[in-house]
């Protein structure tokens, strides 16, 4: 089992025994919603070219996807938001694994549709050296196919554990991408991708790496 892996694992265990068995249901069932809908399956695949951006970073700079990739190949990453213990010990994890990422020349970003004030505080105090992007309104997640409209069920949810999406996104939509990883090659072929319905489930890094 990987370190990432045993993360969620532990956060899965202590989920279990902090939140009422009406919360779990309620998780577990937007998760089976989201699988019912086969949102991964439709998304964008491996071989389709992926989507030029020019999406915000923390510090107002306009990162331009097509300047990245005259670099060499690129890892885009979406994550849900600061306030999701699981995509928190995913960008950690990459960190981690960020020089070897580098040594291969090869630029890592993070995508989320939290506002940059926002991100700019998750920078900080997850000490991240690669930088993460406003996909405001989920224009870009939505090219891809993977954006999705938060059910008010679990809206209300969020709500009673003190997570306002409204707060973080600086909208009301409600939307959110669910965990995607892609490895994009120097012409916007997607070479690699890690697409999962269900949030719990991560990137195996290692693999990621070796991919490259």
């Amino acid at each position: 089992m990987t370190n990432l892996a045993k993360k969620i694992e532990e956060i899965n265990e202590n989920l279990a025994t902090q939140l009422p068995a009406e919360i779990i249901n309620v998780f577990s069932q937007s998760i089976q919603d989201l699988k019912n809908s086969k949102i991964d399956q439709n998304s964008i695949q491996i071989g389709y070219r992926f989507p030029d951006f020019n999406l915000r970073n923390t510090n107002n700079q306009m990162i331009h996807l097509n300047e990245l990739l005259k670099k060499g190949k690129v890892i885009v990453t979406f994550f849900r938001g600061s306030w999701c213990p699981y995509c928190s010990v995913e960008l950690k994890a990459l960190q981690d694994h960020l020089e070897q990422i580098k040594e291969k020349k090869v630029t890592l970003v993070a995508i989320t549709p939290q506002s940059e004030d926002n991100n700019k505080e998750l920078e900080l105090s997850h000490k991240l050296n690669f930088d993460v992007l406003t996909d405001q309104n989920h224009i870009l997640a939505k090219q891809l196919g993977i954006s999705f409209q938060l059910p008010n069920y679990v809206v209300d949810t969020y709500e009673k554990l003190g997570i306002s999406l409204s707060d973080y996104n600086k909208n009301d939509h409600n939307e959110l991408p669910i965990p995607a990883v892609y490895i994009i090659d120097t012409d916007h072929t997607i070479t690699y991708q890690f697409v999962d319905s269900n949030y719990m489930h991560r990137v195996n890094i290692q693999d990621l790496i070796d991919q490259l």
